[in-house]
């Protein structure tokens, strides 16, 4: 067994000394070569043979009744990194200065701290004050008993009765109403927390009329994010998207992001399709479908046979139909037409009305990553950096050559970034001539790695989607706007776990956009929860200061604010 150890020892070491190219005989140094790559192939197959073997061990365990090995999460190896973060590689290290809060803290009142007079020698001379800032808050009940005033006129039988203030509608007020909503979805607390904290409060409220009050009678909030869905598209051809997963009842749905730098908008959709997609770039209006030149193009695309397109020709051109329409024609005229077939054209025609419908901005560009979901959306497709060099990073070579091919590579693959950030700030047409030329170089090289090579040969096939920035220097290079987005409603899924009804999906998605956008419009979500319950309308509609901040205007008459 010794033996057998300091065997694998041993060639464990000579895989870490080996480097093909300080061999002089070039068909012995191919053959290492080849020898090299086919232990990546063997070492990537054992492990998830290993993998599969142990699961398929825990499901044998569990269908005899036993319980299987506990789910403790393994120390990280040593040796070749598995952390596929690039923040390291792809930011420059920068000098950090800490700046001043004061002029961030509203200051409340004031208040002057005497010195003893008897502790003052008699020579003392006042020399004004020196001011320190103390943050702290107050937090109490506030129950009102209202009297309201009652009249009654026999003459026309009515009964006038004052009315409460705005806020105040139901058993509570504005302030609790804002606190709640403001620490369920701006600090994730759950419903069962919140109600702790109310009852430590001294604020009896039960399960019911929380939940009520979270999820109910949101038409004002709602309205407003469709507001800011529609002002976010405007504002900018260019979109970030993502999705991830959610839980609405037990049952998976997908929640997708769209946003930039003014916005962000959420929502739930029972599919990941790209239907499902489409009428969510819709604002949830229900698909229609057209037939026209656009629609076969995407047909042509989408690999569908000239026989249904020649049948598809013979239906009404240019004539926009809704669902049940368009498929009881496909039914009639085309009734061998299989389901994967069909659901390309519903496709093709759903994505032609789009671009062909003017109710609802149109994006141009969609910034995302390479899901086939996505394709096809809109004019233009551009892809994520930060996404594609994450394939990079999943590489796992045993081989020390190998690691260090591919940790070159990866700086090659950064400095490379790095240069195309530096083209954002000043394009000129030979510098992206040039791009493209090292583009090409970067990942048409051959480095005798043959899973990295493969990789790089995958890059290179989207060289329109990752270089449509030296056509528009105007996109980012990344997606990391979207993916945050998505990961803040999964950090909301690990503490609620799901939503139940569709009405408190709805309501997730409203509130989680009002959330995101407020921050990036440098707003408090608190005080703009409480200006809506309010009625106060101190704070204009947030489509309103995203069309100006598009605009670079510094008015907010063109958009009244919704009432709540």
């Amino acid at each position: 067994m010794r033996q057998n150890n300091d065997k694998q020892k041993l060639v464990e070491q000579v895989l870490q000394t080996i480097d093909p190219t300080e061999i002089a005989d070039k068909s012995l140094s191919q053959t290492i070569e080849s020898l090299l790559n086919l232990i990546e192939k063997l070492h990537v197959q054992l492990q998830d043979l290993q993998q599969e073997n142990q699961r398929l061990r825990e499901e044998n365990k569990r269908l005899k009744g036993e319980q299987g090995k506990p789910n403790i999460k393994a120390k990280k190896p040593r040796g070749f990194s598995n952390n596929y973060s690039s923040e390291k590689e792809r930011k420059l290290p920068q000098n950090h200065s800490k700046c001043s809060k004061k002029s961030k803290v509203k200051i409340d009142r004031e208040e002057i701290l005497e010195y003893p007079i008897e502790l003052l020698p008699m020579d003392a001379q006042f020399k004004g004050y020196e001011e320190v800032i103390i943050q702290d808050i107050t937090l109490g009940t506030d129950n009102v008993l209202f009297l309201k005033e009652k009249y009654y006129s026999p003459q026309k039988r009515k009964t006038y009765l004052a009315e409460l203030p705005a806020g105040y509608e139901g058993e509570f007020g504005p302030e609790i109403k804002t606190l709640i909503i403001s620490l369920y979805y701006g600090g994730n607390m759950t419903q069962g927390k919140l109600l702790e904290f109310l009852e430590d409060m001294g604020i009896s409220m039960s399960a019911g009329n929380l939940s009520n009050l979270l999820i109910k009678n949101q038409s004002g909030f709602e309205r407003e994010k469709s507001e800011i869905y529609e002002a976010g598209l405007l504002s900018s051809p260019w979109q970030h998207f993502d999705q991830t997963g959610a839980r609405v009842g037990g049952v998976n749905y997908t929640t997708n992001v769209v946003c930039n730098p003014l916005y962000t908008v959420y929502f739930t959709t029972a599919k990941k399709d790209r239907l499902s997609v489409l009428q969510g770039l819709l604002d949830g209006r229900e698909l229609e479908f057209i037939l026209n030149p656009l629609t076969f193009s995407l047909l042509e695309t989408l690999h569908i046979s000239d026989k249904w397109k020649k049948s598809l020709e013979l239906l009404p051109q240019e004539t926009v139909l809704n669902s049940i329409e368009f498929n009881e024609l496909l039914n009639r005229y085309l009734p061998l037409l299989g389901p994967l077939q069909r659901k390309r054209i519903l496709e093709a025609a759903a994505i032609a009305f789009y671009h062909h419908q003017t109710d609802w901005p149109v994006i141009q560009t969609l910034l995302c990553d390479d899901a086939p979901t996505f394709k096809l959306l809109t004019n233009n497709l551009a892809l994520c950096w930060v996404h594609e060099g994450r394939h990079y990073k999943k590489l796992t070579p045993k081989v020390y050559y190998h690691q260090q091919l591919l940790e070159q590579f990866l700086d090659d693959f950064w400095d490379y970034y790095r240069e195309l950030l530096a083209y954002r700030d000043a394009p000129t047409l030979s510098t992206a001539h040039r791009l493209r030329s090292e583009f090409s170089r970067l990942f048409e090289t051959q480095s005798g790695y043959q899973q990295l090579d493969e990789r790089k040969r995958l890059t290179a096939t989207k060289i329109s989607e990752l270089l449509l920035v030296l056509e528009h220097p105007e996109l980012p290079l990344h997606n990391n706007p979207a993916e945050l987005a998505a990961r803040t409603m999964v950090r909301r899924r690990h503490i609620s776990y799901g939503t139940q009804t569709a009405e408190g999906t709805a309501s997730w998605d409203t509130f989680m956009s009002l959330v995101a956008t407020t921050r990036k419009l440098g707003l408090s979500f608190f005080e703009y929860i409480r200006d809506r319950i309010s009625n106060l309308r101190n704070i204009p509609s947030l489509a309103t200061i995203i069309y100006d901040r598009s605009c670079g205007e510094s008015s907010y008459q063109s958009l009244p604010t919704p009432s709540y």
